[in-house]
């Protein structure tokens, strides 16, 4: 393994490496930004198509055009590939606003500290607002990158917290209409309100997986990314209850390329997928966006604090977990990127 500090999309970052792969990932908000397949040359993590500002030089009056207000303006200016949602996954309240949240909770904007050790790159961040500490240790095995993640809570009180992982596909590995996806996913929902100005699918819709109902009748197949020029969606996927591992598999035709994660199901028992093409016309995105969110979690929707603790539960299962008073909570999920002429049934567990 091979470590470098670096400057990557302007921002301050470390890498690790092999032969085969480049992991990178940022200081400021602790986003992995990079699994590079080095045969390929291709990320299929996102990266925006505007300026990138380190979280602690942003500032909402300063840096005006990146969103409607401190707290999504805060998360879009630092955001990119891979961001922990945490304490919370979805925007905050006013009130939180004002305390200084912004959307996602403090997980995707706070400074992290970076080392490394013999085998690891070993990230950590305290978030003052929510009283927790994060550690996150990656590592590589060949095209695979293990990471191990610690949450640690501060308070004296028991704490129901939201706990995302955000994952982000875009351009070139992301195409309209061509990019395929495989998931072990049984109930699905659609939004339960307007997502976007080029909603497709009809809101609150309860289905099974891949098939989502679409607006004005019909089904959208979710297996592979929209062919239309413009599209907005979110839809929330129970993974399967009868698997030990929750997964998503995406696969580019063109690079003939295979990317995903897997993760242990009684961690993450849901998987949202978030689509953005074009619709949205504001700035920063001014219409030039396309992504595919893959976000892995313990709860189904962005939504607040409030709505997602009044929600309790979806299809009978959680939609918040909690984290006992002074406890230690660690999760472990693997990325994996590899060549493939076709898509993968199924991601599985590594062998170490």
């Amino acid at each position: 393994m091979r470590v470098m500090r670096r400057l990557y999309e302007g921002r301050r970052a470390v890498s690790i490496e092999n032969d085969r792969i480049r992991v990178t990932v940022l200081e400021g908000g602790g986003h992995i930004a990079e699994i590079l397949d080095k045969a390929t040359g291709v990320n299929p993590l996102w990266r925006p198509p505007w300026p990138s500002i380190e979280p602690e030089e942003f500032d909402h009056a300063a840096h005006p055009g990146y969103g409607d207000g401190p707290a999504e303006s805060r998360l879009l200016s630092a955001l990119m590939g891979h961001n922990l949602c945490l304490d919370f996954f979805g925007g905050p309240s006013p009130e939180e606003e004002a305390a200084g949240l912004s959307a996602h909770g403090e997980g995707s904007i706070s400074i992290y500290q970076i080392e490394h050790d013999a085998s690891s790159l070993v990230m950590r961040a305290r978030l003052p607002i929510a009283q927790l500490d994060v550690e996150r240790r990656l590592s590589l095995h060949g095209r695979t990158v293990r990471i191990y993640e610690t949450v640690v809570n501060l308070a004296g009180v028991d704490r129901p917290v939201g706990w995302t992982q955000h994952v982000t596909l875009g351009p070139p590995f992301l195409e309209r209409g061509v990019t395929e996806f495989r998931l072990p996913a049984t109930r699905s929902k659609t939004f339960e309100r307007a997502f976007g100005s080029a909603d497709y699918l009809a809101p609150g819709a309860e289905f099974d997986w891949p098939m989502a109902p679409a607006i004005g009748g019909g089904h959208a197949d979710l297996r592979r990314s929209s062919a239309a020029p413009a599209s907005s969606a979110y839809t929330a996927h129970l993974m399967d209850p009868g698997k030990t591992h929750g997964y998503f598999v995406a696969h580019s035709p063109r690079h003939q390329l295979m990317f995903g994660y897997i993760w242990n199901r009684s961690d993450f028992p849901w998987l949202g997928i978030w689509e953005e093409n074009a619709s949205r016309a504001s700035s920063p995105w001014n219409g030039a966006g396309l992504t595919r969110g893959m976000e892995f979690g313990v709860s189904p929707f962005p939504e607040t604090r409030r709505e997602m603790i009044d929600r309790g539960r979806l299809f009978g299962v959680p939609t918040y977990r909690w984290i006992p008073a002074r406890a230690r909570v660690s999760v472990e999920y693997w990325a994996q990127v590899r060549p493939a002429v076709q898509i993968p049934d199924a991601l599985e567990w590594p062998v170490r």
